[in-house]
């Protein structure tokens, strides 16, 4: 991967993030990482904030312009959205929900094999995030206090959300159904509400 392909990977996954913080996780020098980002900035990718400090100079930092989140975008996104325009222009919104539910079944059946062999949530919640990164989903998992956080900072089928909102409760239900009814699964952040990211907070049944 390219330098500033990799510059442009992780500010997407951290967020708003300074030019040293970016040095250090890709182990670059700070110079370097200033110049990729000036060269990012002209090309109308990232854009920066200059944030005040108690003390000392202000900070820089630099996130994703909206040119920059498309980079990410699913190259089948039109593709996407015309197939379900049809389904619901031939079939109906019924049409639509049959087909989103042929889809849930089917992911299903392929995360259920996938964790078949977890003993525990988090040995499944680590399955689960491969799986998910793997489809794109720029995935990782994080420990938050007694619950874990599925986060996942890209939506490769964000578009196809916009136009029809049953995929995302679907999503959220696919989670719960793979986990069963001991574990509680809340989305927390949504990228199809403006958000930079979709984040679940799971954890037992109080």
């Amino acid at each position: 991967m390219k330098s500033t392909d990799r510059i442009l990977d992780t500010i997407k996954r951290e967020g708003s993030v300074s030019a040293k913080v970016l040095a250090d996780k890709l182990n670059m020098t700070t110079m370097g990482v200033r110049q990729h980002l000036q060269s990012l900035e002209r090309d109308g990718l990232v854009d920066f904030e200059d944030i005040r400090a108690k003390v000392g100079r202000p900070t820089r930092h630099w996130s994703l312009t909206a040119t920059g989140h498309r980079r990410f975008a699913d190259s089948h996104h039109d593709l996407s959205v015309t197939l379900i325009d049809s389904v619901q222009g031939v079939f109906g919104d019924e049409g639509v929900a049959k087909v989103i539910a042929q889809r849930e079944t089917a992911i299903f059946a392929q995360y259920q094999d996938a964790l078949k062999d977890c003993d525990n949530l988090e040995a499944k919640l680590q399955t689960l995030a491969y799986l998910r990164e793997s489809e794109g989903y720029m995935a990782e998992l994080h420990r938050d206090g007694a619950d874990y956080m599925l986060i996942e900072h890209h939506c490769p089928i964000c578009q196809a959300a916009k136009t029809c909102p049953a995929l995302c409760r679907s999503e959220i239900q696919l989670f719960r159904h793979l986990l069963g009814d001991h574990y509680r699964v809340e989305r927390e952040e949504h990228i199809v509400s403006g958000q930079r990211r979709c984040t679940y907070r799971i954890g037992d049944k109080t």
